[in-house]
């Protein structure tokens, strides 16, 4: 189960990372493909603040690859379960204002990965 924790929050990670790189480095082209909703003239006028969220998501992803460096069970639970119900929470946030796909990318993935690592940690 150890393994397939480990896939999850890889995987998490790496969605965090890829969010970070169309926020912050391809809002006006990737951005566009993804929020096809958003009118096209906001696009280059949002670009600063699509960038600060992309940040947010970076720090996100860091917690998350933090998780694979620490040794101590404990503190990698705690670790992993705070970056994790991050990622849950802004999924689920987004979900509710943006769209409710945000729900399948972000906020499913980590509510399965919390219920494993918990699964995993108590038994």
């Amino acid at each position: 189960m150890e393994m397939v924790i480990k896939i999850l929050v890889g995987l998490i990670a790496a969605i965090q990372c890829y969010i970070l790189w169309f926020e912050m480095f391809a809002w006006e082209t990737k951005g566009k493909k993804i929020f096809t909703r958003f009118p096209n003239d906001l696009f280059a006028k949002t670009k600063e603040m699509a960038a600060n969220q992309g940040l947010y998501n970076g720090f996100l992803a860091a917690g998350l690859i933090w998780t694979f460096f620490i040794q101590n069970a404990d503190w990698h639970m705690y670790v992993s379960l705070f970056f994790l119900s991050c990622v849950f929470v802004a999924g689920i946030y987004g979900a509710f204002t943006i769209a409710r796909k945000i729900f399948f990318v972000q906020a499913a993935p980590a509510i399965v990965t919390i219920v494993l690592l918990l699964i995993n940690f108590c038994c």
